[in-house]
Formats: structure tokens, sequence, C-alpha cells
């Protein structure tokens, strides 16, 4: 069960940009596709007809049920399938065509793709001391479905072909020296493909398309990414990574599935309950894009049920939608019971009064208690307010820009709270030359609480001055 859970958001990862909105196969958009994830063949990075021919990553794994836990991997990927559209003539034979219409329904030449999963394994880990090497990939074929007429004779056919795929997957486990309960786990994948990549389109053909990994452990468990446990951090911060970030599976608490995907995903990623379907477009929003599918004409719709099966069936679930799945997709609230309740119960009261206010919820009019420059936040047993002093500690989710912060001392010049009851801190850095500018125009740096440790207070700074000449008739 908890596979099947972990491939909802698998599959998730494998669509991500299949279809880009308006899903007709006259949009730009949509003659770009193929997005992430993409393992091109041997030679198409370097003459710029296709990507990277390899994936890598590296993560840990403990041993804890038995002294020996078995290791399985699954390469999972799309193989580009090439629809091509013919009509029959009366002397019999076919010619290709752009666009097949018999009896309303309507195909174009277009190309599709074939999900494929492959699994290898379970290895011990004594097994994979010596680094194992596995053929991957997916053989050519070709298929042939009969489109016929009102009185039953053959009015075309739809050709779907597939070119072949190879690749090799290379797994090997090593222990972590000077922590004997981890084990450092390497998986990579590459595509050796050979004479593919001619031009654009036979590389993508030969592709790995959307290629990630799930690897499963019986008698182990994973070591979490993306925030590792004190004794094992040195460990994670020494593995490295190629086009794809592992982070654990499954429901939450699971540690024995990782997912290594070329998005960059938190610890147990899940499907939004508020989603009614996969849109395919590359992390677009719902809301937004289920209320553009309704605004398509009936023309538009009907050449978008042409392109893909998948298309088809998102035009049909947006026109069944109803007003209460509708409304679901604008969102939740949620409750902000991780927050100390001393410091949100204004804010937790002037929300509630917010519904019975004229006032929208987001207008600073709607309670007068809330004051960035005056609430307080805890952080590590101190309340901490505006003109107080903190020093810096972005963790592991942080931007890379917020980085650069690291350990630098700012000052606090405002505690806010969202909607979602979350708080922000807003500073400004002491040794920044332009700090007193940042501050007198309210441009801010924003970290949460628990990224922040309480230092003694530096006063405050005066606003500049402001040196324009008055103007004078």
């Amino acid at each position: 069960m908890s596979l099947e859970y972990a491939r909802q958001v698998a599959d998730a990862v494998l669509y991500e940009g299949y279809l880009l909105y308006p899903y007709r196969a006259s949009s730009g958009k949509n003659q770009s596709r193929w997005q992430f994830g993409v393992l091109g063949p041997p030679g198409a990075l370097e003459t710029g007809r296709g990507e990277d021919p390899a994936m890598a990553t590296q993560f840990l794994l403990r041993a804890t049920g038995v002294s020996d836990p078995g290791v399985t991997v699954r390469l999972r990927f799309l193989q580009l399938q090439q629809r091509r559209a013919q009509s029959a003539s009366p002397a019999g034979d076919f010619r290709d065509v752009a666009e097949l219409a018999v009896n309303g329904a309507r195909w174009l030449s277009w190309d599709e793709a074939v999900a494929q999963e492959i699994t290898v394994g379970p290895w011990s880990l004594a097994e994979l001391r010596a680094e194992r090497v596995e053929p991957v990939g997916a053989p050519d074929g070709a298929d042939v479905e009969l489109v016929r007429d009102e009185n039953g004779g053959p009015a075309g056919r739809l050709v779907r072909s597939r070119c072949e795929v190879r690749g090799e997957l290379r797994v090997c486990a090593e222990p972590v020296e000077g922590a004997p309960d981890l084990v450092r786990l390497s998986i990579r994948v590459d595509n050796v493909t050979s004479d593919a990549a001619e031009d654009n389109q036979s590389a993508i053909a030969a592709s790995f398309i959307g290629a990630h990994l799930l690897v499963s452990v019986a008698g182990g468990e994973f070591v979490s990414m993306t925030d590792p446990p004190d004794d094992a951090a040195p460990a994670v911060h020494a593995c490295t990574q190629h086009r794809c970030w592992p982070v654990l599976a499954g429901p939450s608490g699971e540690r024995s599935l990782m997912l290594a995907s070329p998005i960059i995903l938190y610890d147990h990623p899940e499907i939004a309950a508020q989603s009614a379907g996969a849109l395919f477009d590359s992390t677009e929003i719902d809301e937004i894009l289920t209320l553009r599918v309704m605004t398509l004409t009936d023309e538009e719709k009907a050449a978008a049920r042409a392109t893909d099966p998948r298309a088809a069936e998102i035009i049909d679930r947006c026109d069944a939608m109803s007003p209460d799945a509708m409304q679901q997709l604008h969102g939740i609230l949620r409750d902000p019971h991780a927050l100390d309740s001393a410091l949100i119960e204004p804010f937790e009261k002037s929300f509630e009064q917010s519904f019975d206010s004229e006032l929208p919820w987001w207008d600073p009019g709607v309670d007068a208690s809330v004051n960035p420059q005056t609430d307080a936040v805890l952080i590590n047993g101190v309340s901490v307010t505006a003109g107080n002093t903190v020093r810096i500690h972005p963790s592991r989710r942080a931007d890379a820009q917020d980085l650069f912060f690291a350990d630098q001392v700012a000052r606090v010049a405002a505690v806010h709270s969202d909607v979602d009851g979350e708080t922000h801190v807003a500073v400004v850095l002491v040794d920044d030359p332009a700090a007193d500018l940042h501050d007198w125009y309210g441009r801010y740096l924003y970290f949460a609480p628990d990224e922040l440790e309480p230092m003694p207070a530096i006063p405050p700074s005066s606003p500049p001055t402001d040196h324009r000449e008055e103007s004078r008739p």
C-alpha cells in the first residue's frame, strides 16, 4: 500500500509537463514538450539536439530489523510514441494525413508516450558492495488501430510506433566512515542508445522522459536528506546528486521508500486532496487551469480532444465540474495549532471577526490589534519583537539567496502572521551599508522563527535624511 501511495506522486512527476495549456497541437507551448527528467541519447547534449544522458543520486539507509537489508530499485519513465493518422483510399491503401475525422471524432498526428517501469533487485547490501550494472530500457514496436466509418468499413487508421531506448542502471552500497550503522547507496542511470541523435526528433524518441527512481528497502530505513538527524548530517552533506533529488516517499512516517525525482520535493509529498485529477501542465495551479479550460470554445475543445486521450479527459472533467468542486480548488483554511497560542490569540480573534466585517479579510482595517511593529514571537524561550537583534541560521529548506546570510546578525523590523497562522520575521542586516534605506522603505528579508537565534539588542539607526530641496515658486 505504501508503494501504491508513493506511485501517485511518482505518476505526477512522470507526466509533469506532458500537456501544456491550451492542449492543442497548434499551440506553440505544446510543440516544445518533455520538460523534466529527460535522459537524452549519447551525443545529444553536445550537439544541442537533446539533454544530458545521465542522472545519479546518493542517499543513506540504516539497518533496523535484519543484519542485511534488501534493496529494490524501480526506474520509471515515458517512452515517446509517434501517432500517425492515415486515411483510407477507395483502393484500400492508406496515406498519412495531418488529421483524421470520422463520425464526428477527430485524431491528429501527434506524439504520445507510453509509461514504463523496470524493477531490478532485490539485492542484499552484501551483494551491492560490488557495483551492480543492469540493462534497462524499452523495445521498439508498432501498433495499428483501425478506424471504421458508420457502415463498418475502414475509414482510416492510427499507426503508433516507438523507437528502442537502452540504458544502464548502476547500484552500489558502501559503509559510511565513522558511522557503522549507516550505508551510502549510490544509483546512476545512463542512456546508452547509440546512433540516435541525428536531429531533435530522433533524440527525444530515444530518450528516457520524466525519468525517476522509486527505491524500497526491507529490513532497513532511509534517512531524510532534507532534514537529517544530527548523527547523519555530515554523511548527508557528503552525498552528491546529479539532475535529481531524493526524498522520503509514502505516507508520513514511512521510511522504507525513497523517491529520486527531477523535481525538488519535500519529504512525504502527497497529491492535494483538493485536486480532482491530473492536469499535466508543469506545476500550474489547478484552479487557474480549470477556469481557463472552461473558457475554451467548442471548436478549441474539439481540437484539444483530438491531440491526446489525456487532454480529452481534462476537457471532460472540467466541463462536468460542479460549483462545489470548483470552490474546493480555491483552497482551505488550516489550523495554526503549531504556533504558541498566547502569541497568535489576537490574530485568531481578528481572523474570526473578519467574517462578520464588511471589509475583506486582507484589509489591515479588519483588526487594529494586529501590529507587526509591536507583535512578538517566542524563539528559544525568548520573546522577540521589533528592535531586537537576532543571528540568522537559514534552514535546509531556504533558497540559495537566503544561504548567503548564514550567521549574520540582523535587527528585527516586524513580526508578521499570515492567514494560515504562520509567522514571518522581517529583518535588516546590521552590517548592510544600505540597512537604513531598507528599513526606511520597508524592503526586508523574511525568515521563520526557527531560523533565528535571539541576540543582545542593538539600538536601531535613524531613518536617512531626505536631502531633496523644497520647490520654490
